[in-house]
């Protein structure tokens, strides 16, 4: 490649450079600097790691991380198996398969502020709230829904909270409640990758499967699930970093003054980090917790590169 060659590179390459430093680079380097410093909207001096050490005494932290360990864990997989399954059914042959396809997928664009807003709405624990009348027209009584501080373990396996308490008792309904919205409204979006997956499947193998005799089970695990491993990988890796940035709906379902109710139940670390830095105003202390869940979200991903990169099957 010669000079003039390069005058084009760096013509073509110069605006992507130059966007990614000022938009992505320079503010991480500045947010560590931060970081170091007891900084409240301007530095007032340089203190090292005291904010880190913070961070991890701080009980309020933990607790969403919790939070947030629980989210993830249960709406993740949850999310990818509904969409796999709705992936599945769009893949055959069936009257209206476009229509359904739009209408699985339009969740997906609508305004989270929209959605959450409805959705909190259908969740009012009166009279008035749609899941709560379909409750009691099936003889049920009314949930609290986004007001139940109880974890589901609890609620389903212990009533008396003698046993499964705390972070045992798993998420409480408030943030399971949250992760059913979440996961109806993202779910459009995965169908269309695994759907994509589905389709690059070749047709001769089931038929030669079919041929010898094996039973559509043995057809989903045996070619289904190696071949769409890539889009399956893709999804699970994307879906841990993006559930541990989970704010939106907090912000919206639980309220600007109460976020993380009922108890700190559905106080997730975006969140929380939210409520340092612009209503406590310690902007040194929130960015090093960003950073902490910068090398928690690294190892996650790491360790799951490592262990998952040897069961993915590239054709």
């Amino acid at each position: 490649m010669d000079r003039k060659d390069n005058k084009w590179v760096f013509i073509f390459l110069g605006p992507a450079v130059l966007f990614l430093l000022t938009f992505k680079i320079f503010p991480m380097l500045y947010a560590f600097v931060m970081s170091l410093e007891r900084y409240e909207l301007k530095s007032l001096g340089f203190i090292g790691f005291k904010n880190y050490a913070a961070v991890l005494k701080d009980p309020s932290f933990w607790q969403s991380l919790g939070n947030t360990v629980w989210y993830v864990a249960i709406s993740v997989p949850c999310t990818i198996a509904f969409s796999l399954f709705l992936a599945e059914l769009l893949n055959n042959k069936i009257k209206g398969q476009d229509f359904f396809r739009v209408t699985y997928f339009l969740p997906y664009i609508t305004s989270l502020v929209a959605v959450a807003a409805i959705w909190k709405i259908f969740y009012n624990p009166g009279d008035t709230g749609l899941f709560n009348y379909i409750i009691r027209s099936f003889g049920g009584t009314n949930a609290k829904w986004l007001e139940e501080p109880r974890g589901i373990f609890q609620l389903l396996l212990d009533p008396k909270g003698r046993v499964l308490r705390g972070f045992f008792g798993g998420p409480s309904l408030a943030l399971f409640s949250i992760m059913l919205m979440t996961s109806w409204k993202i779910a459009g979006y995965q169908v269309v990758i695994l759907l994509a997956g589905l389709k690059n499947i070749p047709a001769e193998l089931y038929e030669a499967a079919r041929i010898d005799g094996a039973p559509r089970i043995k057809q989903f695990f045996n070619i289904t699930m190696p071949l769409l491993s890539p889009s399956l990988y893709f999804l699970v890796t994307t879906s841990i970093i993006f559930s541990f940035q989970l704010f939106g709906p907090i912000y919206i379902m639980t309220g600007y003054e109460s976020g993380g109710a009922p108890a700190g139940t559905t106080l997730v670390t975006a969140y929380y980090m939210y409520k340092k830095a612009f209503r406590d105003m310690e902007l040194g202390y929130a960015a090093a917790m960003a950073f902490v869940m910068f090398l928690i979200i690294l190892v996650i991903t790491v360790v799951q590169r490592k262990y998952s990169e040897k069961k993915v099957v590239y054709q």
